[in-house]
């Protein structure tokens, strides 16, 4: 097996894109202020967190009862993490005073053998590590690492990272094979990636071995989660759990015998990311070839156009293949992030662009979805179909909101959100010793270090208008470098020049190849085909038979009633239709065209007012119909949204 591809430092890239520049400078000014005032509970009507007050309870600053979910500090260090990532990349460094203040109370907070949780410590002290299955200990410990490893990047700073080696070096004396270990595993995996990423930062093996104990022993029957329930004599936390099956925590096989993707989607989605890298840092063929299987399972049978998983809103959980419905779907903004990273991963390890046709459809869709233009209200729920007076509480469809939320409960999203687009550039490059790969075609410079010269790349990208990208390179020295372009596979044919010459494409493992050497400015154009196109499922996904979906490029389609009226499931779209794509100064819409075309709407004049059935007595009436971005739907107010549109033949 290959070394891993590199991603490249986050100071080295400036993202100037014009969709993804306004997104990260969103993250900036508004995403992570606002959620530092939503942490400190001073945002009015909105639930909640307790989360900065229970970090003061548990540090003896205060007397009061700990209140929120139980692993409601890992927002915390989520919005840390988030925060370290617009420090490392120079968008914004003025939460550093802040974060270091609050580093402190975390160190506060923390007891004297390394071990901290604001829930058990106050709560309940006497049942550390009693409650895998459902208290997240160690789930809460994976983000504090993860936050500490990227504020040390970021910063220099060891201050969170010294906190965060000595949780580590518990949870590495506590876990494992042994007399006086617990040979558990955790509820809600992510520990594993932070144990990883903590190696890889401090090169210490015992945190690599650590978190592959707990991959590997996952699965090992008799199940340590069935004996920990009956030990308890139930659930403390959550009582849907009552209908808990191992699949539910991918805890009924083996992980490296698992071969179709099973249980909480987010859970399913970090501990495949975790597998990849021990696959990488292990050498394990073994393991990666379970990472293919489960990842063809995911792509061709149970995820959405949209790039979001986990089509059941009880227990957010995926299901079996085809099962798609657009309107009752969880599809949980954290499931996209985490294929985002799966993808990531995948494609470091094989050095196989097509990962990264998935990467890139669930960012495009789901994760910018998810936050408002103005990055003060969220999606935990990404439906494909909306109907607002559906939308009820305590009924099957609770889970979907016609509106974005101020916040949540269980709010693990948003701040998720902030952390993946302020390390976006970390998806955008890789590299190896002689080549450099470009996976996103968003607009940035970058700075890249290879053994024996340094490359300052421009990446000018017109991707949602033109399908055009340009490349300009300058090499310190005529080093025989190879620069790896993603060829994405919606795009037919491309034509590529460099320096004003036609150049035939030499293609690899997904990639368009031009290799140097590289002395001197040059110049390379791509031009993709991202023609607007309707999309089909396949007949097995029962929920779109007869239906088509329109995209451009990555991006997915909808209509929404403030353009199209009310009763969207009405509509009815031809393949045949001329696509019209408008781009406009409009502040939604100005950095995405809007596509525009016939269609008709199915009227039943058999139907007397007052009444539910009658005759059918149908009639089609010619419509004119406006398509926007998905991931711009919803900021215009409430109303109806639909992406699967009846196809009229």
């Amino acid at each position: 097996m290959s070394k891993r591809l590199n991603t490249l430092d986050l100071q080295d890239i400036k993202i100037t894109d014009p969709i993804f520049g306004s997104y990260l400078k969103l993250v900036a000014e508004k995403m992570i202020p606002y959620q530092w005032d939503i942490l400190n509970d001073r945002v009015k009507d909105a639930i909640p967190t307790h989360c900065i007050e229970n970090f003061r309870i548990a540090a003896g600053e205060i007397k009061g009862e700990r209140k929120g979910v139980v692993f409601q500090d890992s927002d915390l260090y989520k919005w840390i993490e988030a925060a370290a990532y617009c420090i490392w990349n120079g968008s914004d460094n003025r939460f550093e005073q802040t974060i270091d203040e609050v580093i402190s109370l975390i160190g506060r907070a923390q007891q004297e053998d390394g071990y901290i949780n604001t829930y058990y410590t106050v709560s309940e002290p006497e049942k550390r590590w009693t409650n895998l299955v459902e208290g997240h200990e160690l789930y809460c410990s994976g983000h504090l690492i993860e936050a500490a490893v990227a504020y040390y990047y970021a910063t220099g700073k060891t201050n969170l990272l010294e906190i965060a080696r000595k949780n580590a070096d518990l949870i590495c004396e506590v876990f494992g094979k042994g007399e006086n270990r617990i040979n558990g595993y955790p509820g809600h995996q992510e520990i594993e990636i932070a144990l990883i990423k903590l190696y890889r930062v401090t090169g210490e093996r015992r945190y690599l071995d650590t978190a592959r104990y707990f991959i590997e022993e996952r699965g090992n029957h008799p199940n340590y989660f069935i004996n920990e329930i009956k030990k308890r004599g139930g659930y403390e936390f959550f009582p849907e759990l009552a209908d808990y099956d191992l699949k539910y925590s991918q805890s009924h096989i083996r992980p490296v015998e698992q071969r179709t993707a099973e249980g909480h989607a987010v859970r399913a989605m970090y501990m495949y990311s975790a597998m990849v890298d021990l696959a990488i840092e292990y050498e394990d063929e073994e393991m990666l070839e379970a990472c293919q299987a489960l990842w063809n399972n995911i792509t061709k049978f149970r995820m959405y156009i949209t790039g979001s998983v986990g089509s059941s809103g009880f227990l957010e959980r995926f299901t079996t293949d085809y099962d798609l419905p657009s309107n009752t779907n969880y599809s949980e903004t954290c499931a996209s992030i985490g294929l985002m990273m799966f993808g990531q991963r995948m494609n470091a390890a094989t050095r196989n662009a097509e990962y990264y046709n998935t990467v890139e459809k669930a960012l495009y869709n789901t994760v910018l979805s998810s936050i408002s233009i103005t990055g003060d209200r969220y999606f935990y729920v990404n439906p494909l179909e909306v109907v607002p007076r559906f939308c009820t509480d305590h009924t099957y469809m609770k889970h979907v909101k016609p509106v974005r939320q101020r916040w949540f409960g269980v709010a693990c999203c948003p701040p998720n959100v902030s952390r993946t687009l302020s390390s976006l550039g970390q998806y955008i490059y890789a590299k190896d010793k002689d080549r450099l790969y470009i996976n996103l075609f968003i607009s940035s410079t970058a700075k890249v270090k290879f053994d024996k010269t340094e490359m300052s790349l421009s990446l000018e990208s017109a991707l949602m208008q033109e399908g055009k990208i340009i490349l300009k390179v300058n090499c310190s020295s005529p080093e025989k470098i190879t620069i790896n372009v993603r060829i994405p596979g919606y795009s037919g044919q491309i034509k590529a020049t460099r320096d004003g010459h036609r150049v035939e494409i030499d293609e690899d493992n997904g990639y368009a190849c031009f290799s140097g050497p590289w002395d001197g400015f040059h110049t390379i154009e791509i031009d993709f085909d991202v023609k607007p196109r309707w999309v089909s499922a396949n007949e097995r996904v029962s929920a779109n038979v007869g239906k088509i979906a329109l995209m451009k490029g990555p991006c997915v389609y909808c209509l929404e009633e403030k353009d199209n009226g009310d009763n969207l499931a009405a509509i009815y779209a031809s393949v045949n239709s001329t696509l019209e794509e408008n781009i406009t100064e409009d502040e939604l819409f100005g950095k995405f065209p809007v596509i525009e075309y016939y269609g008709t709407r199915l009227l039943n004049e058999g139907i007397e007012d007052g009444e539910l059935y009658g005759k059918p007595v149908f009639r089609e009436k010619q419509v004119r119909l406006k398509a926007i971005p998905y991931c711009l739907w919803g900021n215009r107010g409430e109303g109806e949204m639909i992406v699967w549109q009846k196809a009229r033949l």
